[in-house]
């Protein structure tokens, strides 16, 4: 009885971490209508092989996104015209970035971070981030959106998210 609870546990471990072996940021939660800078983590290849791009997609609604270059790595940012420019403190902003296309080598057995800084917007909730992970053989398309009120994992391949959340009363003296 004791080994059939053990490999029970076993296999109930490996289930968990291949469903969390996910594209995720590095701090999932964010304070609606602020400047964000995070870290989108890449934990794997696709099976045994090597990673060559990783296209995130930026959600409507954030206006403001720029890319961390990576030493090794381009970038290709996509923009499109807002219908109507938006006045920051930089000037009017008449387009945003709508996806942005990291492409270099990432050994399938390491892990590497994508940084994006951020205007995000003034609601609270959950901002969905699809992303493509193209590698030299196959991808991993890390797009799906639960159901609203389903957990974040109850798809195969959930999309990167952000909590927005005002802070709380702890974190706000911070």
């Amino acid at each position: 009885m004791r080994r059939l609870f053990a490999a029970g546990c076993a296999l109930a471990l490996s289930l968990t971490s291949t469903a969390y072996a996910n594209v995720v940021f590095a701090e999932a939660e964010a304070a609606p209508n602020a400047y964000y800078a995070g870290f989108l983590r890449v934990s794997h290849g696709c099976g045994a092989s090597p990673t060559r791009s990783v296209r995130v997609e930026i959600p409507e609604g954030v206006n403001i996104a720029r890319p961390q270059p990576k030493p090794g790595w381009t970038l290709e940012i996509e923009r499109a015209a807002l219908a109507t420019p938006i006045a920051s403190e930089g000037g009017a902003i008449t387009e945003r970035v709508t996806a942005i296309t990291w492409r270099g080598e990432l050994p399938a057995d390491q892990f590497e971070q994508f940084g994006v800084m951020m205007r995000l917007p003034a609601q609270s909730g959950p901002l969905y981030f699809p992303v493509i992970q193209s590698c030299a053989e196959g991808e991993q398309r890390w797009t799906q959106i639960p159901a609203a009120g389903a957990a974040w994992h109850s798809v195969p391949r959930p999309a990167p998210v952000l909590k927005l959340s005002a802070p709380t009363e702890s974190h706000a003296h911070h």
